[in-house]
């Protein structure tokens, strides 16, 4: 397995403690430059904020413009799902909170500070049956639902194109030409 140091992923120890500790995300990464980001080949939870200012190089926290909220067990790990997500924006389909953030903003160039990314991974194989896999595995999609369960007590509400009622896919797909 690749190996990483200690700051650019969490150890599969670390796994079965709560997934939102401090320092367990990423700093803000600029949507255009999230190729840069720590661990993507792994497993994890990947956050979308679209703010009305750079926040490159800031400590993740809870932000009222976090927009999206996902995560990946695929074998191409954390990196493949935001290619889906940027796919989509692009006007293919694969990526279903994608298709709502683009109903309401296109390709999002228009955004004033553009998409930023934070992620947490888990260094794991996701072709195992190593009961340590198994469980960082697990620990992801937990990880998911407590970043849903932190930002609705911060805010009162689910991220926007999280929340399936207030912000429908943009059908049919793919999206008329201009």
């Amino acid at each position: 397995m690749e190996q990483m140091s200690a700051a650019e992923h969490v150890s599969r120890d670390a796994t079965r403690q709560n997934g939102l500790q401090a320092g367990a995300f990423s700093a803000w990464t600029r949507w255009t430059d999230r190729a840069s980001l720590p661990g993507l080949r792994f497993p994890g939870v990947y956050v979308i904020a679209a703010p009305e200012v750079d926040i490159t190089a800031e400590p993740f926290s809870w932000r009222a413009d976090i927009v999206y909220v996902g995560m990946s067990n695929s074998r191409g790990g954390v990196g493949s799902r935001l290619g889906q997500f940027e796919s989509t924006l692009q006007g293919r389909m694969g990526h279903g909170g994608a298709q709502r953030l683009y109903r309401k903003h296109g390709d999002c160039s228009g955004l004033p500070a553009g998409l930023f990314v934070a992620v947490r991974t888990f260094e794991c194989s996701v072709t195992s049956d190593d009961p340590d896999d198994l469980r960082a595995m697990g620990c992801v999609a937990k990880c998911e639902y407590d970043c849903f369960a932190e930002f609705a007590e911060a805010f009162g509400r689910l991220p926007e194109f999280n929340d399936k009622a207030r912000s429908p896919k943009y059908l049919p797909w793919p999206p008329p030409k201009s």
